[in-house]
């Protein structure tokens, strides 16, 4: 019966770490343009540069007495009127006019009908 829980904890144990250990997409190469000052470490003392990677972080062994796996520079994002439909939503009233909309902060596009004219900006990832 000891041996049969301990199979099932490490069943469970291995599972569980394989879930952890989830592919995460390395960054693109200008969010690791991070000064080496204020770097924050992203692993273990002598990770690999393709483990470091794979979790997602940057690599550089340029400077020395600072992370060379690090964070990466969080992305930078921009507002941006969506072109797909179903993804406004409303900023205005029925009836509004562009220039009210525009005063409002919003996006205003009259086509097609029976949807917002006047709507919220989107915020997107922007690419380097």
């Amino acid at each position: 019966m000891e041996q049969k829980g301990v199979w099932i904890l490490s069943l469970i144990l291995i599972l569980g770490l394989g879930a952890l250990a989830d592919d995460k997409k390395a960054p693109p190469e200008c969010r690791c343009h991070v000064d080496p000052k204020a770097r924050v470490n992203c692993g273990p003392p002598g990770i690999t540069p393709q483990q470091c990677r794979d979790a997602g972080c940057c690599f550089s062994s340029e400077v020395a007495g600072v992370p060379w796996c690090f964070a990466p520079s969080p992305p930078k994002y921009k507002k941006v009127c969506p072109s797909e439909v179903k993804v406004r939503k409303n900023c205005g009233y029925p009836g509004i006019s562009a220039a009210a909309c525009e005063e409002r902060g919003c996006c205003f596009e009259s086509r097609p009908p029976a949807v917002p004219w006047c709507f919220f900006h989107v915020e997107v990832a922007e690419e380097c």
